[in-house]
């Protein structure tokens, strides 16, 4: 029984010690880890946040009518070029019928005062040529006559304007005639001749005649997510590029950022507005769809090397790098940075062009995947 025994831990014994010496030896027949290198080198890194949006104009005036009526000629289209009083556009008036009834009636009776003042003013010349009366008697039934006069005449231009819009010695003011209140470009002309518009009053915003706006005064219009609000600013530089130009970027001026977000799509997002510097060789039409990259931070030609090459102690969360100093020789070296773009980050100090740096993260996604 002791002689089993002793024979099976002998055997244990010589199984442990190969299976050791054997460890040992695949162990040393493994090529050694070689880890590469990379040197820093000169970058211009610009931090930046991205918001989406279009291009508007800045001011945009809508011209709408102050009658009704139906559009009879249009003399504008989309892209003419207007100066403040120009004519676009001109109504014919559709009368109601109540409003011209009443100017109507107002006629007859501005007439019929008109005929009984005519006959008391030649019943007072007859009494002042007589002697009977004096002559501020007779200045009194002149004045009355002449007001009747202008009742009557005024009568007719009331009917004149609820039939037709308008009257004479009035042509270059009638409301029939629309024109524009401010130079620029139109836009658009969203009425057609034969179409009805209605009147811009207290109750009803009216019908948009035309849009008219100042094409060299343009400005980014867009949204930021919450997640960004909190980087940006007024007066950052904006990058605009727009989808229908290629090969343009457009410099541009945060301005204005919204004091209160909006929720969309379960996000809130903070309206951003940024006017674009004046372009004098490209034509950037209302409307069109854009990108903003909004500047935070910019580094031009600095010394920086790949994030991923960054190292940070455990207990300080310092960075720090490997250098080589000789063959495969590698120590530590802290090092003060800058401005990161995700992929580059500046290297204010601790490293310098010649700088062997250690990837490490190479070796680390080898181990992990073996």
């Amino acid at each position: 029984m002791k002689k089993s025994v002793t024979i099976i831990i002998l055997l244990l014994i010589v199984i442990v010690f190969g299976g050791s010496m054997y460890y040992l030896y695949q162990k040393n027949s493994e090529d050694p880890i070689v880890y590469e290198t990379e040197k820093p080198s000169k970058q211009t890194i610009v931090k930046k946040a991205v918001a989406t949006g279009s291009i508007l104009p800045l001011e945009e005036v809508l011209i709408k009518p102050n009658i009704s009526g139906v559009i009879e000629e249009i003399y504008v289209e989309g892209g003419d070029y207007v100066k403040s009083g120009d004519l676009l556009a001109k109504i014919k008036v559709v009368p109601n019928l109540n409003a011209l009834n009443d100017a109507r009636n107002g006629i007859d009776e501005a007439k019929i005062n008109l005929d009984d003042q005519k006959r008391n003013y030649d019943r007072q010349l007859s009494l002042f040529n007589k002697g009977v009366i004096s002559q501020a008697d007779l200045d009194r039934a002149q004045v009355t006559f002449d007001q009747a006069k202008q009742s009557y005449r005024a009568a007719n231009k009331r009917f004149d304007i609820v039939k037709t819009g308008t009257t004479s010695g009035f042509r270059n003011a009638a409301n029939t005639l629309i024109r524009s209140t401010v130079s620029g470009m139109i836009l658009e002309v969203p009425v057609e001749v034969g179409n009805q518009v209605i009147e811009s009053n207290n109750f009803n915003e009216g019908t948009t005649i035309a849009a008219i706006a100042d094409v060299e005064k343009m400005i980014f219009e867009g949204k930021v997510d919450e997640s960004e609000v909190g980087r940006i600013k007024e007066d950052l530089p904006l990058e605009i590029t727009v989808g229908a130009i290629e090969n343009q970027v457009f410099d541009a001026v945060l301005d204005y950022i919204a004091p209160k977000g909006k929720e969309e799509n379960g996000a809130i997002q903070f309206e951003i507005k940024g006017t674009l510097k004046k372009q004098d060789t490209v034509f950037i039409r209302a409307g069109l769809s854009a990108n903003a990259s909004i500047i935070l931070a910019r580094a031009d030609s600095v010394l920086a090397l790949k994030e991923a090459l960054v190292q940070f102690d455990d207990e300080t969360k310092k960075p720090f790098v490997e250098i080589e100093t000789s063959e495969q020789q590698f120590e530590r070296k802290d090092v003060e940075l800058g401005v990161s773009d995700g992929i580059f980050v500046e290297v204010k100090s601790g490293l310098n062009a010649d700088d062997k740096i250690k990837i490490w993260n190479a070796i680390a996604g080898e181990e992990n995947a073996n």
